[in-house]
């Protein structure tokens, strides 16, 4: 959450912050500001509301070869000007961003105010700039060590100073913060896409590591001063991957990608001859995988509901206990890490602060994990031992589809590979595989059934509340169907399993409330269909996303029919529609469809 970018070169640096902040947006839009060193020294421009309302309120010219910005997702204070970023000391010498969260902020806004400081802000950022304003160090990287050694929290920050007009200085620990390498220019950022068009190499810094950047160079080094002599590597995206593409929304794009980046994904990574999955990226040899007892997934929001259909897949296939956690609780509860457990992060971003947390826990106690990631270099993908990166390519909407589509494909596979070092035979195998090839070209089905879809998300719109339910492979479909129906259309929507609705939420049915129900032609089909008949029953309308196999007898309601899967990665092609459904909600409403309220893409913070 919150974006950072930073420029220090030849060039004019406003249109170069402002063009970065743009593409940062997606990780938090409740105002933004910039800090440019010229001439006439720091000039700090702030406003409340996107990055266009910042673009729009800048003066038409501001010289200056150095700068900063920020774009806010409110931890500390609402979104006003005050609180917007960037902070300054009270000379205005020192501008300061911050991504991240100051645990200490309320005593050192105390430290500061016994001291006769005046603070202008909320934020527990301002103490960071009047921290290094104060600091009795010769040197802004002194300075800038100095603040930071009074800090416990998270942060990544990037500071100038208008007596050093040629130099950012950055910290970064627990947030995310890189450095770009250009031709004789510098870019710092909260992640590659504001610098993509611009640099060609990057440098991904760690948890309490430190740099001075200048138009030619960087130096990083630690808080006792020892350089870590960090290499650049190439970038491996490209700028066109991060445009719209004449689509009307982020999201949209994403959705109808999936088939062709699906089929990126697995290519080189089935094997027919054997019936395996070839993950080498796992680092794990077949004696290892054999070893494992159980599995431990963990991710948050999508990717929790995403890890819940991958422990069934893997105990489906494997025969081996798996289960899913939110991995914003688990290390709370001070897990026992047992040796013989496969733990799995899983992040879109590799950022996930949380989850991150959970990897940290899990190593701590000596425990093997590996991750399931999109993001190449991203700090889980980095702290993990292995992992399995999900190529899926740039996504930028807050709401995630693409994304969550490769993760479950990515533990169909691990499943697959779990599953052939143990009693899955390779007639299995290459049922798996078989199923997985056809996977993108069934995707691409659906989507031609688009308007039919969209005519049904039109209704589910008009209701204030709705219910989702499903059983066993379908109960994690249906939480996710939830989740981002009131992610994009703001509509309370809850996930249920189709088998508790009599255990009390059947109270709440009646004609207000509609109900989508996951029901795939399997062995529980029979009872999915009990529940939907007492659900009409009490006059409540129900949505079925269900196969054309399925008999409804003389139940005479809506179906978005799916095209049928194994029974073991149907799961994957019951989502889509769902993905669907609330996109066209949230678009019949006239919602900011890829920058819902409230939230942002990288959860950076706990």
């Amino acid at each position: 959450m919150c974006g950072i970018v930073g420029y220090v070169g030849n060039q004019n640096a406003a249109p170069i912050l402002v063009e970065g902040l743009t593409r940062l947006e997606y990780r938090g839009y409740d105002s933004a500001g910039i800090a440019v060193l010229g001439g006439a020294g720091v000039q700090v421009h702030r406003t409340v509301g996107r990055v266009r309302d910042l673009t729009a309120a800048l003066p038409k010219r501001l010289g200056g070869k150095v700068g900063i910005g920020h774009t806010r997702w409110a931890t500390h204070g609402p979104a006003t000007q005050d609180n917007a970023h960037p902070h300054t000391s009270e000379d205005g010498r020192i501008s300061v961003v911050h991504n991240g969260i100051i645990d200490n902020a309320t005593a050192l806004r105390q430290h500061l105010t016994n001291a006769g400081v005046t603070l202008r802000s909320d934020t527990d950022t301002e103490v960071l700039a009047h921290l290094i304003a104060r600091s009795t160090s010769d040197t802004l990287e002194g300075a800038v060590v100095d603040a930071i050694s009074k800090v416990t929290g998270t942060y990544a920050i990037a500071v100038v100073d208008s007596a050093n007009p040629n130099t950012i200085v950055v910290a970064r620990n627990g947030s995310p913060l890189i450095i770009g390498v250009g031709e004789r220019e510098m870019f710092v950022a909260s992640d590659l896409a504001a610098l993509v068009r611009h640099a060609s190499q990057v440098v991904h810094l760690e948890d309490g590591e430190f740099a001075s950047v200048t138009a030619t160079s960087y130096r990083t080094f630690t808080m006792e001063g020892h350089d870590t002599g960090k290499v650049a590597s190439d970038i491996d995206i490209t700028a066109d991957d991060l445009e719209l593409g004449g689509y009307g929304h982020y999201m949209y794009k994403e959705i109808v990608e999936q088939p062709e980046s699906l089929e990126r994904m697995i290519q080189g990574r089935l094997d027919d001859r054997f019936g395996v999955s070839r993950l080498d990226g796992l680092n794990l040899s077949p004696r290892e995988l054999r070893g494992f007892a159980r599995v431990k997934i963990l991710g948050c929001g999508s990717a929790y509901y995403v890890g819940q259909i991958g422990a069934t897949m893997i105990e489906e296939l494997a025969r081996i206990p798996a289960d899913a956690e939110a991995a914003s609780e688990f290390r709370y509860r001070n897990p026992i890490i047992e040796a013989d457990t496969l733990y799995i992060a899983v992040s879109q971003s590799g950022e996930t602060a949380d989850t991150l947390f959970a990897v940290e826990e899990i190593k701590r106690k000596g425990g093997r994990v590996v991750g399931l990631v999109n993001v190449v270099g991203s700090t889980i993908a980095r702290a993990c031992e292995g992992g399995v990166y999900l190529h899926a390519g740039p996504e930028i909407a807050v709401a995630s589809t693409k994304a969550l589509t490769h993760m479950a494909v990515g533990f169909a596979m691990i499943a697959l590979a779990l599953g052939r070092v143990r009693d899955l035979s390779n007639a299995d195998g290459r049922r798996i595989i078989a199923a997985l090839r056809a996977i993108p070209g069934q995707i691409r089905e659906i989507l031609r059934a688009e308007a039919d879809i969209a005519q049904q998300a039109k209704m589910l719109a008009a209701a204030s509340s709705l219910f989702f339910i499903g059983r066993v492979r379908g109960f994690p479909v249906a939480r996710e169907g939830a989740q981002k129906f009131k992610e994009i259309s703001y509509r309370h929507a809850e996930a249920y399993q189709t088998s508790e609705l009599k255990h009390g939420p059947l109270a709440l049915i009646d004609e207000s409330v509609p109900t989508v129900a996951i029901l795939p032609q399997d062995d529980l089909t029979d009872r999915n269909l009990g529940a939907v008949q007492q659900i009409r029953a009490r006059n409540g309308s129900v949505l079925a996303i269900t196969h054309d196999a399925v008999d409804f007898g003389e139940l005479d309601i809506p179906r978005i029919t799916v095209p049928r899967s194994e029974p073991e990665l149907d799961p994957i092609l019951l989502t889509i529609p769902l993905q669907l459904l609330a996109y066209h909600a949230a678009l019949t409403l006239g919602h900011d469809i890829d920058k819902p309220r409230n939230l942002a893409k990288s959860v950076t913070v706990e």
